[in-house]
């Protein structure tokens, strides 16, 4: 999407979807819209074949070695994944900045909920995207005028989910190689099937799609397993910030004045801070990869993208056991669950979670 995750913090993964959705004319000012039109013209004009670069003796051979083994993972993608074979991720754009979108989030000062950006392909989503990092300053600066808790996240990768061919960014070869190729997997599952409005199931599908589709990837060229430790920490990290969510959550809703639901949020994120502290000492000590986060300002709008990315990864799990874990039976199980009204889709998505933790193997 315009998470997800540092240079994408790792968590949430900022990963922006759906441009495109700004380019067809639903957004808030005729500025944004130049922007967005201007921005994409931007990578269409850049973008180089990698097939042309590979050819080229004055690539790099770093960048050529790093764009192969893209390559290669986009063919394992289409082949054996199932996922959309088309000119994606085969061209290459280097930017002049760090990050090729900066999301801006937004809250009430005192509501854990999103204000809403909506446009016509990707729906409602909890942020607006620029490709001037300047740009997504001012639109910032404006919502903290009226108000509101506001964060500014980078995104080195979104997808236009199939209307353009989305290139491999240069802002995305920071990452190591099992973070380039599950994001192109992450990046095609949004192109295989994506239901307008829903960032929850459409996130955790793609991430199940990504972690799935790197572990088959992997075990193709003979390599164990990604490490779990960080994955782990991660998990750990969201569930502290979650309840942190959930806590502010229930502040807000208790109908206290102003400047005790001030002092109760302040003290909610002291207080969220000493028990990060504690859980980093007790369970991963010596590991301070979260610590800058924590340092850093915490309003409710930094809090949005946690939760977006896995909330229901158990359930497409159970999903892909039962079509035998056979990717087009899958995806087919998958759209039809899509096509349900919201309301019915999130009672069978929590029905196919509970029963993934029912077969879950007991613990010692």
């Amino acid at each position: 999407m315009p998470g997800f995750v540092p240079p994408r913090i790792r968590i949430p993964r900022l990963i922006a979807v759906a441009a495109v959705g700004l380019l067809l004319g639903a957004c808030g000012s005729l500025r944004y819209y130049a922007q967005a039109v201007h921005g994409q013209g931007e990578l269409v004009v850049h973008r180089r074949a990698i097939s042309q670069l590979l050819r080229d003796p004055a690539t790099d051979p770093q960048l050529a070695a790093r764009l192969q083994q893209a390559q290669r993972a986009r063919r394992f993608a289409s082949q054996q994944l199932a996922l959309p074979d088309n000119r994606s991720y085969t061209g290459y754009v280097a930017l002049d900045r760090p990050y090729v979108v900066w999301n801006v989030f937004a809250t009430p000062r005192y509501s854990v909920q999103a204000v809403p950006q909506c446009f016509p392909v990707s729906g409602c989503v909890a942020y607006r995207g620029w490709f001037r990092e300047a740009d997504a300053e001012a639109d910032a600066a404006r919502l903290r005028a009226r108000g509101d808790d506001v964060w500014i996240g980078g995104v080195p990768a979104y997808s236009t989910l199939g209307w353009f061919a989305d290139p491999i960014l240069s802002s995305m070869l920071r990452w190591d190689d099992d973070e380039l190729d599950g994001t192109i997997f992450h990046e095609l599952a949004h192109q295989r099937i994506y239901v307008k409005g829903d960032t929850a199931f459409n996130e955790s599908f793609a991430t199940f799609v990504q972690t799935e589709g790197l572990r088959e990837w992997r075990q193709s060229r003979g390599l164990p397993p990604p490490d779990g430790r960080a994955r782990a920490m991660d998990e750990g990290f969201t569930r502290l910030v979650l309840d942190l969510r959930t806590r502010l959550a229930s502040l807000y809703a208790s109908g206290a004045d102003a400047a005790a639901m001030e002092a109760g949020k302040q003290g909610e994120i002291a207080a969220f801070r000493v028990r990060y502290a504690q859980w980093r000492e007790r369970d991963w000590p010596g590991d301070h990869r979260h610590d800058a986060w924590v340092a850093q300002p915490i309003n409710n709008a930094r809090l949005l993208p946690f939760g977006l990315y896995e909330r229901w990864t158990p359930a497409f799990a159970v999903l892909f056991q039962r079509a035998g874990r056979h990717w087009p039976a899958f995806y087919a199980s998958v759209r039809e669950l899509a096509r349900e009204p919201e309301a019915q889709r999130e009672q069978a998505l929590q029905a196919l979670a509970g029963a993934r933790q029912a077969e879950a193997p007991a613990g010692p």
